[in-house]
């Protein structure tokens, strides 16, 4: 069994990221910081409010977000992925979760449905200059 954490914001910030699929170094560069600079903020419990505006708009999230993410509210979402009714969400999920960790799936979806139609069209294109030259 866990024990209940503290409000760590660093830690959500770098869970965020992680979910995001972003470096801290691609993080650092977005906020104008060093990598050694997000890693000391990522292990902070916590974060100055004109830093957290910047690192939540470079996550691509909003502040109230990171204050209340937790691992269980992903969890949560993800579980009522299934469902496809959201609308018995819990309070805290809706609260917690502003953003969607769907979207890195997504994405990769995408890039691995785009890499199939150019293999595709590349086979094409090869049994059509082999046509070609059969009937040379």
């Amino acid at each position: 069994m866990s024990t209940p954490i503290k409000n760590h914001i660093g830690r959500k910030i770098s869970r965020i990221r992680e979910l995001r699929d972003m470096k801290q170094e691609a993080l650092a560069q977005a906020v104008g910081m060093s990598q050694q600079a997000i890693s000391n903020i990522e292990n902070s419990e916590t974060v100055e409010e004109a830093k957290l505006i910047e690192i939540a708009k470079a996550l691509g999230v909003s502040v109230e977000a990171i204050k209340n993410f937790s691992e269980e509210a992903v969890i949560n979402y993800f579980n009522n992925i299934y469902d496809n009714d959201f609308s018995n969400s819990t309070g805290a999920l809706a609260q917690s979760c502003t953003f969607n960790p769907l979207d890195k799936v997504v994405v990769l979806f995408e890039e691995k449905e785009k890499l199939y139609e150019r293999l595709l069209q590349a086979e094409k294109d090869k049994v059509a200059y082999l046509e070609k030259l059969l009937n040379k």
